[in-house]
């Protein structure tokens, strides 16, 4: 009986949270003018120029969810200020009370999936693979994100070095800039465009910039242009010497991937060679293979195969991840 009521309270509350989930997406991602407004309006109140009522209303524009009490709660956490970043730069929809709820509801899947093994560690395990999944993607989304931002940074810094040369201002320039590329960073220069026309100071505007983008080699930029400002000099020869050194540092980069492609190849087929040949002898041999799923022992071969090619896999790409 007791086992029944634990069973149907958990079922609440999943449907509970899958209810909540979907319906906070669908809401936020019905009304795109909204969105645009709310942009804007995280933006001004980086101005120090804003009265109260201005910066009391975009704080509250900008709640982590649509449920009061839950937002008063994420809002408590030390972490929620860099999830909410990470949404940003992943560009993604829904408040991070959406994304949390979803984390919340696949890690009880993923729990009660791993009870068919019979084991605890095999539960705790599932949830928390499963729960990690939504941060998985929205890492995923903004790491491809920052990479497009990254590839298009020295077109753009080209774009404002000529601009530059040809008599235009630093305003000027980085207009064309958020005129003439897409996003990520086409939308990323107006938006300090625009702080810089609200009456933000220019550094700070780049400053904020450089919050809003993990590109390490915009910092390059910021820091130099910021310098140019203080102590004087040739803005757009910096600019395009910039893009040179960013140009020379994706070279580098393209060389230090050829160099590392034997150990990632070698980390695919280490991967892949385990499935591969139980496949292999799942078809020569069914009784020989079926062992590993049929017998205790073999079930406890199975997962300590798996864990054991987890950690080698992560040891793996530590080894071959090599920053420039």
């Amino acid at each position: 009986m007791t086992m029944t009521l634990m069973i149907a309270g958990v079922a609440v509350l999943v449907v509970f949270l899958l209810i909540m989930g979907v319906g906070s997406l669908m809401q936020s991602g019905s009304d795109k003018a909204e969105r645009r407004v709310k942009n804007r309006l995280r933006a001004m109140a980086l101005s120090a120029d804003l009265d109260a009522a201005s910066v009391d209303l975009v704080l509250r524009e900008s709640a982590m969810s649509e449920v009061p009490l839950f937002n008063r709660l994420l809002e408590g956490m030390r972490w929620s200020a860099n999830f909410n970043r990470l949404l940003y730069q992943a560009d993604a929809k829904g408040t991070a009370g959406v994304y949390l709820l979803v984390c919340m509801l696949l890690a009880v899947v993923g729990f009660y999936a791993g009870t068919l093994s019979g084991r605890l560690w095999v539960s705790a395990a599932g949830a928390l693979l499963l729960g990690y999944l939504p941060i998985w993607n929205l890492q995923g989304r903004k790491r491809r994100r920052m990479d497009r931002f990254q590839k298009q940074l020295p077109e753009a810094l080209d774009l404002m070095a000529r601009a530059l040369k040809a008599g235009h201002t630093f305003g000027g320039g980085m207009r064309m800039v958020a005129d003439e590329f897409d996003a990520p960073i086409g939308p990323e220069f107006g938006k300090t465009l625009d702080e810089m026309n609200y009456g933000m100071d220019v550094d700070r505007a780049l400053t904020n910039l450089q919050g809003r983008v993990d590109c390490s080699d915009l910092k390059f930029f910021v820091v130099s242009v910021n310098i140019q400002r203080e102590t004087g000099g040739n803005l757009a020869e910096i600019i395009a010497k910039i893009a040179a050194l960013v140009r020379e540092r994706f070279a580098l980069f393209g060389k230090i991937r050829v160099l590392s492609a034997e150990g990632r190849v070698s980390a695919y087929i280490l991967t892949a060679l385990p499935f591969f040949l139980t496949g292999i002898l799942y078809l020569i041999s069914p009784d020989y293979i079926s062992l590993l799923w049929s017998r205790e022992m073999g079930q406890n071969m199975a997962w300590g195969a798996a864990v054991s090619m987890t950690i080698g896999a992560i040891i793996i790409r530590k080894i071959i991840k090599i920053k420039v």
